[in-house]
């Protein structure tokens, strides 16, 4: 294939900044699964193979995709993410999730681990200003197009990301500003009335944050319910709508979550991960962790650390999640 000339550049300049990106993430993800930054909340995903569905527990941020295609199923909806959509989600779902990728053409990511300080700090600066935008219901999980602002911002990032004294000194400026785009975007209004914690909503992030804080505690429906706030019906209703799932499958979908990212990352036993995240009965483990990822405990660590690269937790990170 010819190298693109001056004038292909100029006539596709999208084009143009996307062979840019996908470079700079190249640079910036040597292996496969997700690469450390100078940035503590920002990783970068790299696959070289195909993934079949599997269940997968976003916590709250944006995924940016450079290359390759990943989708998403949640409920009865599918999002695309890829070189013309990102992902934004606003509260810890869990969902099932394919990747499109080979050697040749790896899935190259940004992945930005929400930092909400920031998010609300901007949220008030953007809610200062009168805006035409008609109203939007918050969601918990969104994909959005790329247009050019947004593509701008993130070569800008990228660059700066590959020298790391602007890194150091412009990235969290740079981060700030991928934030604006997405709080501004075409769903930036479902985006922030979902971080806004308001209402039902509110009182249903609430009780993700309570599940994710105390999964290990013997957690009940009805316990869940009444520091939400809400009857037993209501507060079941509203978090299938939020999560799509029931409040009890969702606790129990974070448990085994984390008991994965427990024996990948602490080198735990089955047993001693099964008794971390609150499961009493060994065998019951076994059967509920298999019906999940489609393997034994010990099987499924082995396949992460042999194929896919877990970094450590985020610093100071609120929720579980699957990577």
């Amino acid at each position: 294939m010819s190298k693109p000339t001056a004038a292909d550049e100029s006539d596709d300049p999208s084009g143009h900044a996307q062979r840019r990106m996908v470079e700079l993430l190249r640079a910036l993800a040597p292996n496969e699964g997700y690469n450390l930054t100078a940035l503590p909340t920002v990783r970068i995903l790299r696959s070289d193979r195909a993934l079949t569905r599997t269940p997968v527990l976003y916590d709250p941020g944006i995924v940016i995709v450079c290359q390759g295609r990943k989708r998403g199923y949640f409920g009865d909806k599918l999002y695309v993410y890829d070189a013309q959509h990102y992902l934004a989600v606003s509260v810890p779902v869990p969902f099932d999730m394919e990747t499109d990728a080979t050697p040749a053409q790896p899935l190259l990511a940004l992945y930005l681990h929400l930092d909400f300080a920031v998010a609300a700090d901007l949220m008030l600066h953007i809610d200062r200003h009168p805006s035409a935008e008609p109203a939007q219901a918050p969601q918990s999980m969104l994909s959005s197009p790329i247009d050019a602002d947004m593509r701008g911002s993130v070569l800008r990032f990228l660059e700066a990301l590959n020298r790391p004294l602007e890194a150091a000194v412009l990235g969290p400026g740079l981060l700030r500003e991928l934030y604006f785009r997405v709080l501004t975007g075409a769903q930036g209004r479902s985006m922030r009335e979902a971080l806004a914690l308001k209402g039902q909503y509110g009182k249903i992030g609430r009780a993700l944050r309570r599940i994710h804080a105390g999964y290990a505690e013997a957690l009940d429906l009805a316990q869940l319910a009444r520091e939400a706030g809400m009857s037993i019906p209501a507060f079941h209703s509203h978090f299938k709508a939020i999560t799509q799932t029931s409040p009890m499958q969702y606790l129990k979908s974070t448990r085994l979550h984390q008991a994965r990212l427990l024996m990948v990352r602490r080198d735990l036993t089955a047993e001693a991960a099964c008794h971390a995240v609150g499961y009493t009965s060994p065998s019951q483990f076994s059967r509920e962790f298999r019906r999940l990822f489609g393997l034994t405990p010990a099987a499924e660590a082995r396949r992460m650390r042999a194929t896919f690269a877990i970094p450590p937790a985020f610093p100071g990170a609120e929720f579980v999640s699957s990577h």
